[in-house]
């Protein structure tokens, strides 16, 4: 997964930049799909099989752990960088997805109807996304990295995720036979195991990119992530089949849900300095150890 991973920032930056496209936007679109991958592996299978938990806490926790743990990993690595317009366009369209899923899910029901908008609103953010970067408001800084022809480019691209999916469903079969042993419910499993299992990608993926300097994939890949596994993810899931909300996401789950992207938002502009740095990120990822115990009790 690791090999992956530098690999599909290594093909990704060279395709942003045959594409003039921004570091922040390839970070959105081609890895965050690619890394979001697992997640709608999981969740797909599990909404199949009649494991509603598994499909909507995959996310939940996915999405917690993206920014709790990857970024908080990445800005240890490398203090990262944020745009003001990247922070308060991109950061508040994370949270206003993610307080929009709060209000699909207070009937406890995520409905095809409810998930056909929210793959909807991603499409919109997309193209709203390539569109910002190509009238330049997206600011196209100059990267170490060397490029690559877009024909190996491309097809590194395409392989990297391949790499990454499978790496990261081996992962989490064998996360999930091991918490079975120990008796633990699809919820603890999937907000827990699950979700660190699928943002396995993300964080190799984030890692790489920082060591590389690649710190605007770093965020791009964060953000982007959270979002398409709103959109995408369960946008896809649900439209295959309705799911059923386990009532304790109203009462715990949610509120570190949505609570998360707020954090993030308000880390970024306080101190006004418009930067994740390495105190920012160890605070990050303590409060996602109190989580998991919070989580685990």
């Amino acid at each position: 997964m690791i090999f992956s991973g530098r690999l599909l920032v290594q093909g990704s930056v060279s395709i942003a930049r045959r594409l003039n496209l921004s570091s922040f936007v390839i970070g959105l679109t081609i890895v965050a799909a690619g890394t979001s991958a697992p997640e709608l592996l999981v969740s797909l299978t599990g909404a199949l099989k009649g494991h509603a938990d598994v499909a909507i806490y995959n996310v939940v926790g996915s999405n917690i752990s993206n920014i709790l743990l990857v970024l908080a990993l990445a800005a240890l690595i490398l203090p990262i960088p944020v745009s003001k317009g990247i922070i308060w366009f991109d950061g508040t369209i994370m949270l206003i997805i993610s307080l929009l899923l709060w209000f699909f899910v207070r009937d406890l029901l995520f409905s095809g109807l409810e998930a056909m908008v929210m793959f909807a609103l991603l499409v919109i953010y997309v193209f709203s996304a390539i569109n910002r970067s190509r009238k330049g408001k997206l600011e196209i800084p100059q990267s170490p990295s060397p490029y690559l022809k877009i024909w190996i480019a491309v097809p590194l691209v395409v392989i990297s995720s391949v790499g990454l999916t499978f790496g990261a469903d081996m992962l989490v079969e064998n996360a999930i036979a091991v918490a079975a042993h120990f008796g633990l419910s699809d919820r603890i499993i999937s907000v827990s195991l699950i979700a660190v299992g699928t943002s396995i990608p993300e964080l190799t993926t984030s890692i790489v990119a920082a060591f590389r300097k690649e710190t605007d994939i770093s965020i791009g890949n964060i953000i982007g992530s959270n979002i398409f596994n709103i959109g995408f993810v369960l946008g896809i899931t649900g439209m295959v089949r309705s799911l059923k909300v386990n009532p304790l996401i109203l009462s715990f789950d949610i509120f570190w849900f949505a609570g998360v992207s707020l954090l993030l938002i308000m880390l970024v502009i306080i101190p006004r300095r418009f930067i994740l740095s390495r105190w920012k990120g160890f605070f990050m990822l303590s409060l996602y150890l109190i989580y998991l115990y919070f989580v685990l009790n």
